[in-house]
């Protein structure tokens, strides 16, 4: 007898290009007792998949919980945000800034403040520096009028009206 057209199927079977039907139709062939000895060789591995249960099989319930699942609303959480939040970068900005202004100013005056100089008096404890004055620097006014040249008008010691 010849076979030809189960070994054009096996050849086909294991390229992966055989349907259903020619599956079923080598199942068939294999269960068969009547094999010839050439084919034998394939008859446990078609014996085996129709002896074997299929275990990976989806119950009928799969679609509706997969659809259940993916149909779910997930809740939206809504953020709010508040005006301080909103400013904290601005504010941490301005901080540094700040910082780095202070210690700007504070190296500055530390380069040019290195004059000091103490003059002998009849107080032991006195002593004067001379240059820029922290408290003075601070002022707006002594700074405005040390800009415009400005003298500071010195007040009377006597009394002009008598």
């Amino acid at each position: 007898m010849d076979y030809k057209y189960i070994t054009q199927l096996l050849e086909r079977y294991w390229e992966g290009t055989t349907s259903l039907e020619e599956e079923q139709i080598l199942k068939a062939f294999f269960s068969q007792k009547d094999i010839p000895a050439e084919l034998l060789r394939y008859k446990p591995l078609f014996d085996y998949q129709t002896a074997e249960p299929r275990q990976d099989v989806l119950g009928d319930d799969f679609d509706e919980r997969i659809l259940s699942l993916i149909n779910e609303p997930t809740p939206v959480k809504a953020h709010i945000i508040t005006l301080q939040q909103k400013l904290k970068p601005l504010f941490k900005a301005a901080a540094i800034v700040a910082i780095m202004l202070t210690l700007g100013n504070a190296a500055q005056v530390s380069m040019t403040d290195n004059s000091a100089s103490t003059v002998p008096s009849n107080n032991m404890n006195a002593v004067t520096h001379k240059g820029k004055s922290v408290a003075l620097s601070d002022s707006a006014v002594i700074d405005t009028m040390q800009h415009s040249s400005i003298e500071a008008v010195e007040t009377p010691t006597q009394s002009i009206l008598k």
